[in-house]
């Protein structure tokens, strides 16, 4: 069993002129050479997920939709999930939720990481997404990273993933630290599972 952990970041939202694209650059320049992980980008854009009808939960039988089954699998393949979310209504993106509902055995027993973004950081939406995530068994990590007031809306016009300010940089060791550690444990119990 290799000692990297592949991370799979999230990109939550699929709008046209999202936000998230920034931040995705942004967060792969800061994380380019640390050591430990193996990042790839899964971009809800990619899988045309219906929207969620299945007559179970995937948690009780596999979704009838074959593109559900391939998202499920592909989840399999990762040791944790970092999650690069915006907030809307105080929440996460309806697209972000129904990915989550069209998965089980992907997203069990893993870590969870969160990169909110927009005048709040998603604050709100980083805590739902803990709560939907202990639904899975997964572990939300503590240590997040929240893009928040003058920091995002400097940015808004620019768009620069090199304009945000040196001060979110601790943030990123916090939550890698975590991610670290956590991935580190579940990995091999899953493997042994």
């Amino acid at each position: 069993m290799s000692d990297t952990l592949k991370i799979g970041l999230i990109v939550g939202a699929t709008r046209q002129g999202r936000f998230a694209d920034v931040v995705l650059k942004w967060f792969q320049n800061k994380t380019a050479d640390r050591s430990g992980f193996d990042f790839d980008v899964i971009d809800l854009r990619d899988y045309d997920l219906p929207h969620f009808d299945e007559e179970m939960a995937p948690a009780y039988s596999e979704p009838s939709s074959g593109t559900a089954g391939r998202w499920n699998d592909l989840l399999k393949e990762y040791d944790g999930f970092i999650v690069l979310t915006p907030e809307y209504n105080h929440s996460i993106p309806g697209v972000l939720k129904n990915a989550f509902d069209y998965a089980f055995t992907g997203w069990r027993r893993k870590p969870l990481g969160i990169v909110g973004y927009g005048p709040s950081g998603a604050m709100r939406a980083a805590e739902h997404l803990r709560v939907i995530a202990i639904n899975f068994g997964m572990v939300p990590v503590r240590g997040a990273v929240h893009i928040a007031g003058a920091d995002f809306f400097a940015n808004m016009t620019d768009r620069d993933a090199d304009g945000f300010p040196e001060h979110l940089d601790p943030t990123i060791d916090e939550l890698l630290g975590d991610m670290e550690f956590w991935g580190n444990l579940t990995k091999p119990a899953l493997a042994n599972a």
